[in-house]
């Protein structure tokens, strides 16, 4: 299942359905949020997996924890927020404040339902990255390379298909994610297309642009 499947298939309606009802956010809101932290997550995941020690314990945690039911199974998100959070601190480590900061800015969603947010996404965004994982039959030397053909798979649907505000957002997001290279996802997502350089806004439009396509520009 590509990236794009999850957040416009059953499981990312799902998502937002639940959220929505939670937190009063509107879901669209809720599946541009996903569409902007999937990508943050796994690129993190993909720097930190360049480290062997990092990779082993994400390869067990992955087998340990998220096999994927949550995706057919999407009541488990209320009884795992806590454990997504635990996931958001150890992915971001101390950046996590600044991320759900700029989300928060970008996205229109208050700052203090950003972060409850995301630990109730981040199990799910867990779950599809195990999911490939035992697709693929891939062991810790291989995450590497696994999460980043999930983003460049990605990025080359959002690009093929018929223009959206999702495909939008995501070929905004993965753009920015593989053309820069600092090696910081922080940089390289949140900065290009969530800050947005000038150069930035006028080749692609800024996430804001983007997300008011998709509900009005809040």
């Amino acid at each position: 299942m590509s990236l794009i499947d999850l957040l416009t298939g059953n499981t990312g309606n799902q998502v937002a359905e639940q959220a929505e009802s939670k937190f009063g956010i509107s879901k669209n809101q809720i599946i541009a949020l996903l569409a902007v932290a999937t990508p943050l997550v796994i690129s993190y995941l993909r720097n930190k997996s360049q480290d062997a020690k990092e990779a082993e314990a994400l390869n067990n945690a992955l087998d340990k924890d998220h096999d994927g039911s949550i995706l057919d199974d999407t009541s488990q998100l209320d009884n795992r927020q806590d454990e997504g959070g635990s996931i958001l601190s150890h992915v971001f480590g101390n950046q996590k404040n600044t991320v759900e900061n700029q989300l928060s800015q970008n996205t229109g969603i208050s700052i203090d339902k950003i972060g409850p947010i995301l630990a109730m996404l981040a199990p799910v965004i867990m779950g599809y990255i195990g999911k490939e994982k035992q697709q693929n039959n891939v062991g810790a030397g291989g995450l590497g390379d696994l999460l980043g053909g999930i983003l460049g798979g990605a990025q080359n649907q959002a690009q093929q298909q018929q223009s959206s505000p999702l495909n939008d957002i995501l070929g905004s997001v993965l753009g920015g994610g593989q053309s820069q290279s600092s090696g910081n996802p922080l940089n390289d997502i949140l900065g290009s297309v969530l800050g947005g350089g000038q150069q930035q806004k006028q080749q692609q439009g800024g996430l804001g642009d983007l997300l008011g396509g998709l509900f009005g520009g809040k």
